[in-house]
């Protein structure tokens, strides 16, 4: 077995987001020597890493020079140079997830598609070449308004992603490939974390609850446990379990759902690395989603997925009409708070929606955390 505690071995991560900020809060704690490669001087990332490089996530050279220097090498964003993954994979080297379970993610279209294929229950959709082709489609009635846009490639955080109701909402769309899915009349938006190692141990996350933000079209609180009926929660971990065997995915694998008004479980989409919806599990469970990451593309044993408590993660995002440099005003306000941990990302400059940072409440009753949750959401101001 490598040894990779207190050695040369050397762990590589694409991207220097906070999701690479908070996996590093592990390695750090098992002494594992990173490498991180992000576009961006300020990256959150730098402060806990090794070795930190500059560079373009999508330029080939960059990335495949920056694989060479590494033995495991892994991403924290989907937005990276497919092709050089794939080059590095031939020279023997190991990329978790692999190149091709990234190459039927990063397309939303292709992610679609994949589902169909799998029999996997997602919303039906139709894909299109740009935005005229999707004009024809509207006036040929392949598809009715209203439905749900979706780019195909480059959206996160509710960019890339849009209802369109009215010819007033299609002129504003920009001109690309996209999807145009069928608006799912839901009760819920469910995820389950799903976690596996090469050797195929596999375990899953308990089912969390999704509440979005109205107009920003991002998640404001994650609940977990999932206030839904065991038999709703057991369909929808056998249907996120059966998502990450289809896909061989090797990591963390968030896979985001609706649950209907008939309480079928649908796939929406999913991330192929620690995710949003998880973030609760730093303070809440046994093993957090980011150390389970390391452990399993390392193909090391895999942690009790289980809560300790229950928990809410509420996002931090910039104000409305604030860019610029950051102010977290009223903070100390929550940290007097039992039960209450702020996160912040390290990003210095706000702008409208941005993710900062989050926080989690743990509280035995989780009714009490998510009262406790709209206390916090309410005191806090992200600003500048």
């Amino acid at each position: 077995m490598t040894n990779f505690f207190s050695s040369n071995f050397k762990l590589g991560i694409l991207g220097g987001g906070q999701l690479g900020k908070m996996m590093l809060y592990d390695t750090r704690k098992y002494d594992i020597q990173t490498y991180v490669l992000d576009p961006s001087q300020d990256a959150p990332c730098k402060i806990a890493c090794d070795h930190f490089q500059q560079g373009n996530l999508m330029d080939y050279e960059t990335v495949y020079n920056f694989g060479k220097k590494v033995d495991v090498l892994t991403f924290e964003i989907e937005t990276v140079n497919l092709e050089a993954l794939v080059q590095l994979e031939k020279e023997g080297k190991k990329v978790y997830p692999s190149s091709k379970t990234l190459e039927k993610i990063q397309n939303k279209g292709e992610q679609k598609l994949f589902y169909e294929e799998n029999k996997i229950p997602t919303a039906a959709f139709t894909r299109f070449s740009n935005k005229a082709h999707l004009t024809e489609g509207i006036t040929n009635n392949r598809i009715k308004l209203p439905f749900v846009w979706k780019s195909t490639q480059g959206g996160y955080d509710g960019k890339g992603v849009s209802i369109i109701r009215s010819g007033a909402d299609l002129a504003k769309l920009p001109d690309t490939e996209c999807i145009a899915e069928h608006l799912v009349d839901f009760k819920n938006e469910l995820a389950v974390i799903v976690v596996r190692n090469p050797s195929g141990e596999i375990k899953t996350y308990p089912v969390v609850e999704m509440e979005f933000h109205p107009e920003a079209n991002q998640v404001e609180y994650v609940i977990c446990p999932a206030r839904i009926d065991s038999k709703i929660a057991q369909k929808a971990v056998i249907i996120a379990e059966k998502v990450s065997k289809a896909f061989e995915h090797v990591g963390v694998l968030a896979v985001e759902m609706f649950q209907t008004q008939e309480d079928d479980i649908l796939v929406n989409e999913v991330a192929p690395r620690p995710h949003n919806s998880g973030h609760y599990s730093i303070e809440a469970s046994y093993t957090n989603q980011f150390e389970q990451h390391i452990r399993a593309i390392l193909d090391l044993p895999l942690g009790a997925t289980e809560s300790k408590v229950g928990g809410i993660m509420v996002n931090l995002v910039g104000k409305e009409g604030h860019t610029g440099d950051v102010i977290y005003k009223n903070i100390e306000e929550i940290m007097k708070m039992k039960g209450v941990t702020p996160h912040i990302y390290g990003k210095k400059q706000t702008r409208p929606y941005r993710k900062m940072g989050h926080v989690t409440i743990i509280h035995e009753n989780i009714d009490e955390a998510r009262k406790i949750a709209e206390k916090v959401k309410n005191t806090i101001q992200v600003i500048s």
